[in-house]
């Protein structure tokens, strides 16, 4: 890629970036993924810790910005910068696992909107939807390989077109919203389990609306200014969670908590048409697959750099590192995109709907967030890039916030899900021992050797117990 300042990425591309990252399909799905596990009381209590705990992760993201603005590749450099090569490493494939099985969820959730209109993709996973589905990820993989610069000047396009259809679902819900349906319930039925349950049933919608965050630091490398990387993930995470809670709250006061849980996803569309009547259920179905087309996108670019930049410190193999003429991580792409289309086929097979998806995909990005969390912490505590006398006060308080929001997430997520997230690090291990071959360097340290054990031995133990049906998406 060119260093001319013209191809390098500025504050607005940045942000939208990060808001194309985040708003995709899950905003338009989020009434009913929330209230299928808590009523309003819950719900409103996990948008409290989400608040804090996710604007301290972002101000953890722009602390890290501007005291470490050499370290590069965001949550992937951090790990590494903290914890050492295959922790850095182990970030980088759990992030990019993450992306692109949030890219199939994605796919699914688009043609099961487009449904509305067109029966046969159904849920978004019958042999008429995955293969369009098919079609439409590889025009979008050929857009990519064209350049990452024009394909974020398209993404910053549909970022503005998608929030259009979301600001008049919340003006219309605004007047629609009855306090006495918003009441029913509060606090949850028997069947929700305790608040804190419910509260935590909330937590991996939550995380999974907000994956994306780090997507300016993701481009750091590509950034114009490295202070603009701090301002667009602060300014897109307010902007985005204004949005998340405006959606989820105001329609428990159209529907009540039973009817928002039975609704078909994207249920942002039916709770319009319950205010307004089946013109509301065009519209956000129409807004949906704007979103989603603009969130594919945005995954594609962050699926792809995520290889491309671990290859560049001899984390992944070096043909992922190569760029081709157009300044696109090309290998890179091809084995997330071919990835991709594998798991569309296997969706089409067992019938893995939207949600499934989600849950697997939030679980392999937990850990990679604490990472990044905790060496917020670590960089405050030590005072590296800290002038003489400058107070590390604040940053300290943001790192101990979001570390806590970090364990809390795993906590939260179950162990039902950390071992299946072992499943797919442990494959890892292949590609990160060809990497360090590659450049005749011992693979491990011993602590990092007992770690990649574990890893192992976890995977196979989950593996076996998805076989057994004692473990089960």
């Amino acid at each position: 890629m060119s260093d001319n300042d013209s191809s390098k990425l500025k504050l607005g591309a940045l942000t939208a970036l990060v808001v194309g990252s985040m708003i995709g399909g899950g905003i338009f799905s989020l009434p009913q993924n929330m209230a299928a596990g808590a009523g309003a009381g819950a719900i409103l209590i996990g948008w409290v810790i989400t608040f804090i705990g996710m604007i301290c992760l972002a101000f953890a993201f722009q602390q890290l910005a501007n005291r470490k603005p050499e370290v590069t590749g965001g949550v992937y450099g951090y790990a590494r910068a903290a914890f050492g090569n295959y922790i850095g490493f182990n970030s980088a494939w759990g992030y990019w696992i993450s992306a692109w099985i949030g890219n199939v969820a994605y796919f699914v959730v688009m043609f099961s909107a487009l449904s509305f209109w067109i029966p046969a993709f159904g849920e978004g996973n019958t042999g008429a939807a995955i293969i369009t589905a098919s079609i439409l990820l590889w025009v979008l993989h050929f857009l990519v390989l064209r350049g990452v610069h024009g394909a974020a000047m398209i993404n910053t396009i549909t970022t503005i077109a998608k929030l259009v259809p979301l600001a008049l679902f919340i003006v219309i819900l605004v007047f629609a919203f009855k306090i006495d349906t918003f009441n029913i319930d509060f606090w949850g039925t028997a069947e929700l389990g305790s608040v804190v349950d419910q509260v935590k049933s909330t937590m991996l919608v939550t995380v999974w609306v907000f994956i994306g965050i780090e997507g300016a630091s993701m481009f750091s490398g590509r950034a114009q200014n490295m202070a603009d990387v701090g301002k667009a993930t602060v300014i897109g995470f307010l902007l985005t969670i204004a949005l998340l809670i405006a959606v989820s709250v105001l329609s428990l006061g159209v529907l009540s908590q039973p009817e928002l849980a039975a609704l078909k996803n994207p249920s942002t569309a039916y709770v319009l048409e319950a205010a307004v009547g089946s013109w509301g259920a065009n519209l956000m179905n129409a807004g949906l697959v704007i979103s989603v087309g603009g969130a594919l996108l945005a995954w594609t670019l962050l699926s792809g750099e995520t290889p491309y930049l671990a290859a560049q410190d001899g984390m992944m193999p070096k043909v992922f590192g190569q760029l081709n003429a157009n300044g696109s991580p090309a290998a890179s792409l091809w084995l997330t995109n071919g990835l991709i289309q594998l798991f569309l086929v296997i969706t089409y097979f067992n019938g893995s709907v939207y949600l499934s998806l989600v849950y697997l995909a939030t679980s392999m990005i937990l850990l990679p967030y604490l990472f990044c969390a905790l060496y917020s912490l670590m960089v405050a505590q030590k005072r590296e890039g800290y002038q003489a006398g400058e107070s590390t006060a604040k940053d300290v308080a943001v790192g101990v916030i979001a570390s806590i929001y970090g364990v809390w997430l795993v906590y939260a997520a179950g162990l039902q899900y950390l071992l299946l997230s072992m499943v797919l690090y442990a494959p890892g291990l292949l590609f990160y021992v060809w990497a360090r071959k590659e450049r005749g360097e011992k693979p491990f340290t011993g602590a990092e050797a007992i770690i990649a054990a574990v890893i192992v031995v976890l995977g196979i133990y989950a593996a076996y117990g998805l076989s057994v049906g004692t473990l089960s998406l």
